[in-house]
């Protein structure tokens, strides 16, 4: 994946340099865990600390539009990660399937809309849970007779839902901390506005837009997604059971 703007400050270094260690295949899945929370909790503290500091200086966190062209195998399921991850983050997105002449086949452009520490966080966590659906998606057992590639769809459908369900339980809960922390719902006021602001601007600039179809999976692997998708350590697991809303998935 590729967005044609992205600026990283030194926390956001510091996050990606953790999570390229949680990825590397030399780790043991004991190290990647731990790296990988590491992650998510800084992705966090990042997430809730640029919303509250620009609630005071608006300049230091606008509101933003990043274009991603997305091509490879399973196309529609990278591309509903990575929308799915924007949702839950508070961003919103759009698609479309576009001609690539250079490849001469087509692609998919997506539009994301959002707060540049949003989109910042969504990407990095694409990038992230891309690397290890697709490794466990290749692990998966498909049943006899079975088609290998209607297998590994409703595998990385049952990823999708599970790891973003996931992490919109995640950031409410770091929401209910910062509110109190904080001695209030100051937190949840800002993000709420946010969002907002952001929904108004998606609104304004696709006025007719139109839902896709859903798509019809016949492959068995959408508990195995699923199951892996809770094995994601997104950081905050033990908080997890105690959260109040529900996703939303793309």
């Amino acid at each position: 994946m590729h967005s044609d703007t992205q600026k990283d400050t030194p926390k956001l270094a510091k996050i990606r340099a953790i999570l390229a260690k949680a990825e590397d295949p030399a780790a043991s899945p004991e190290e990647a865990q731990a790296y990988f929370a590491k992650a998510a909790e800084l992705m966090s503290r990042y997430g809730i600390e640029r919303a509250m500091l620009a609630e005071a200086q608006p300049e230091t966190d606008k509101p933003v539009e990043r274009v991603v062209f997305e091509k490879g195998s399973y196309l529609l399921d990278r591309v509903e990660l990575l929308m799915s991850i924007v949702n839950a983050l508070g961003g919103q997105s759009v698609r479309w399937r576009v001609y690539d002449w250079e490849s001469g086949k087509y692609v998919q452009k997506i539009k994301m809309y959002g707060y540049e520490s949003v989109l910042d966080r969504a990407e990095m966590l694409y990038t992230s849970l891309l690397l290890q659906a697709f490794n466990g998606m290749k692990q998966g057992r498909p049943m006899r007779g079975e088609s290998t590639t209607a297998y590994r769809k409703a595998w990385l459908t049952g990823f999708r839902y599970t790891v973003t369900q996931r992490l919109s339980q995640a950031e409410q809960m770091a929401v209910e901390e910062a509110n109190r922390q904080l001695g209030g719902r100051s937190a949840e006021l800002v993000l709420a506005r946010r969002e907002d602001a952001i929904r108004a601007i998606f609104k304004a600039a696709h006025p007719k837009l139109r839902t896709a179809p859903k798509r019809r999976l016949t492959g068995s692997g959408w508990r195995e997604g699923a199951e892996a998708g809770e094995r994601a350590d997104l950081g905050t697991s033990a908080r997890l059971n105690s959260g109040r809303r529900q996703a939303v998935v793309a």
